[in-house]
């Protein structure tokens, strides 16, 4: 017989993050000496303070499923953690636990899209949202930015980009893969224009919320017009060095948490327990326990942008926070580098990692087709021969 997979699947794109990843682990199998700056991963080890705490369930004998939005002490530990860390004020009811912020952000979605609804994504965007949005019968309608505004999308942008079937605004800040962060001011002026439109619900995704190099992290729902319409969405993938894990969160008005509960329930019940039971300890910890892990980023944010600036064509912002940089290399389009023409983005990461064997990700994934996205959640060590590497090959 032969297989037929259903149209959904079919018009579904691999994630591009996930493919060059791979691709860079098939090419290392065959010898190839190929370094990573693919993967939005942090490099370091899981703080053995949380590790402590899991292997202290593991003796306590967590093993039995657990409730589908999530343990009751881990809900207050994320209930706390807003209070403290936002000035946001959750109850029990608006919290669901999800395998991964990435589900916590599809769940969302399947709760709260049709068929046909416009849901608008300031561009760069995190490389999922486009297609989440589409497997939930969403039409993403993608507002531009560039590196002169620092990738953020302005009020007015905002105010053009909705329709009458606009239903919800997506962002993240601090921004993957830009690494800008919108400022209070900034998300003011986006919650004025949402004021005229009362049925647009906002989702913040703040997983990158602690890996900030400037201060005074914002939220949306920190606005009392705007806390009703907001689903906060974080985890603690990236700040904690836990993206094995999977625990991902969201702070929701109670009816969307209650749906995301019933829909979570039939797709995979309730996330694991032994990670449920390390991010209570990680969670109620200061944030002063990982503040060595965001001083190292800023050190090679540093490193990352001095050593980019020495290669002509390369043009940058400066990252506030998580730990990418952008570069647009669109100068590069139309020229023949060791007998490739660069047409577009993609030709241009392809071409570093077959010729430089340093794997990027193509910013068409991310819906800006002038950018490539380097991850600097890798050794000094790597940093700095990636980017030599980069600069022979170009040269």
């Amino acid at each position: 017989m032969s297989i037929q997979l259903s149209d959904k699947i079919n018009a579904l794109k691999a994630s591009a993050t996930l493919a060059m990843a791979a691709k860079a682990r098939e090419l290392r199998a065959e010898g190839k000496d190929i370094i990573g700056l693919s993967l939005g991963e942090p490099d370091f080890n899981t703080p053995d303070f949380i590790k402590e705490a899991a292997i202290q369930a593991v003796n306590d004998n967590y093993n039995s499923y657990t409730p589908v939005d999530g343990y009751v002490e881990l809900k207050d530990a994320i209930i706390t953690k807003f209070k403290r860390d936002n000035g946001l004020t959750y109850d029990r009811s608006q919290i669901v636990v999800s395998t991964g912020a990435k589900q916590s952000l599809y769940n969302v979605a399947q709760v709260y899209i049709n068929p046909g609804d416009e849901i608008i994504l300031p561009c760069p965007y995190w490389v999922s949202y486009s297609d989440i949005v589409k497997l939930s019968g969403g039409v993403p309608v993608e507002v531009k930015t560039s590196i002169d505004t620092d990738f953020k999308m302005t009020a007015e942008q905002l105010e053009k980009a909705i329709t009458p079937k606009t239903k919800m605004l997506w962002y993240s800040s601090p921004c993957n893969p830009s690494g800008s962060i919108y400022s209070k001011e900034e998300l003011r002026a986006l919650a004025d224009v949402l004021q005229k439109h009362p049925n647009i619900i906002v989702v913040s995704d703040e997983i990158y919320e602690h890996i900030n190099y400037v201060g005074g992290h914002a939220s949306m729902a920190q606005f009392e017009d705007m806390y009703n319409r907001t689903v906060t969405v974080n985890g603690v993938a990236k700040a904690f060095a836990m993206t094995g894990w999977r625990i991902g969160y969201i702070g929701a008005p109670a009816a969307i948490a209650r749906a995301c509960n019933k829909m979570q329930g039939q797709v995979t019940s309730g996330a694991n327990c032994i990670a449920q039971r390390a991010v209570i300890t990680a969670l109620e910890a200061p944030v002063s326990k990982i503040q060595y892990m965001v001083d190292e980023f800023k050190e090679r944010r540093k490193l990352i942008l001095g050593l980019l600036s020495e290669i002509p064509g390369f043009e940058c912002n400066e990252p506030e926070g998580a730990f990418y940089v952008f570069p647009d290399i669109s100068y590069y389009f139309g020229k023949t580098l060791q007998g490739h023409t660069i047409e577009n983005a993609t030709d241009f990461s392809m071409f570093l990692l077959e010729k430089a064997n340093v794997a990027t990700v193509t910013g068409i994934a991310f819906g800006n087709s002038n950018c490539i996205r380097i991850s600097y959640a890798a050794s000094t060590e790597e940093i700095k021969e990636a980017i030599k590497r980069i600069k022979e090959v170009v040269s």
